[in-house]
């Protein structure tokens, strides 16, 4: 078992949304769509949610941003009652087959302009 966290301020990642290529490396296309669906307050706070739980999936994974996995690889989508899903592709797929990893799960919570993220694997 691996386990990784993340801590992030939601408004670290809004000069970098802004940019539309940092969002199309950063967030896989679901992430994306979604968050078109969600006023902006809550877009913010969803698109650091699921940048923090992709950095704590990067811990698990022993590897880091720029580091061969790109975040798009790591979709946070949701499962039927609301709570984060991860599925891999790409070279974090890769990665986590080399490992042995079976399973990953990942926990998000947000709270004053805090958000918090903490991914475990089997």
């Amino acid at each position: 078992m691996r386990l990784g966290i993340d801590l992030l301020r939601v408004d670290t990642l809004d000069r970098l949304c802004e940019r539309a290529w940092f969002t199309r490396y950063a967030f896989a296309a679901v992430e994306i769509e979604y968050a078109a669906t969600l006023a902006p307050r809550r877009r913010r706070e969803f698109l650091a949610g699921r940048f923090a739980a992709k950095e704590a999936v990067f811990k698990v994974l022993g590897t880091g941003l720029f580091e061969g996995v790109a975040p798009h690889d790591i979709a946070v989508g949701r499962a039927c009652g609301g709570s984060p899903q991860v599925t891999l592709h790409g070279a974090a797929a890769r990665v986590a087959a080399r490992m042995g990893v079976t399973g990953l799960t990942v926990s998000i919570t947000h709270t004053d302009g805090m958000v918090a993220a903490v991914a475990a694997s089997w």
